[in-house]
């Protein structure tokens, strides 16, 4: 398991976030304060306060793929 901060500033930047997890198997988790959202679902994100940072749990050990994906959402 993986956890990182991503930014998700505009509509796009979801469409294109949502767009690169769907092509993956690993379960995607994103929460911002006590709530948690599939990272899949595109209404579950929206439902987030996307102001803020939102942290990102990919339930895999194997998610380096993934991650570069990701690359320009994650917080460094």
């Amino acid at each position: 398991m993986k956890t990182v901060n991503i930014k998700l500033n505009t509509i796009e930047d979801v469409r294109d976030f949502v767009n690169a997890v769907a092509s993956t198997d690993i379960d995607i988790d994103l929460s911002s304060g006590r709530y948690v959202v599939d990272g899949k679902s595109i209404m579950g994100i929206f439902s987030l306060d996307l102001l803020n940072p939102v942290a990102l749990t990919a339930h895999s050990d194997d998610c380096d793929e993934l991650m570069a994906k990701l690359d320009k959402f994650i917080l460094k």
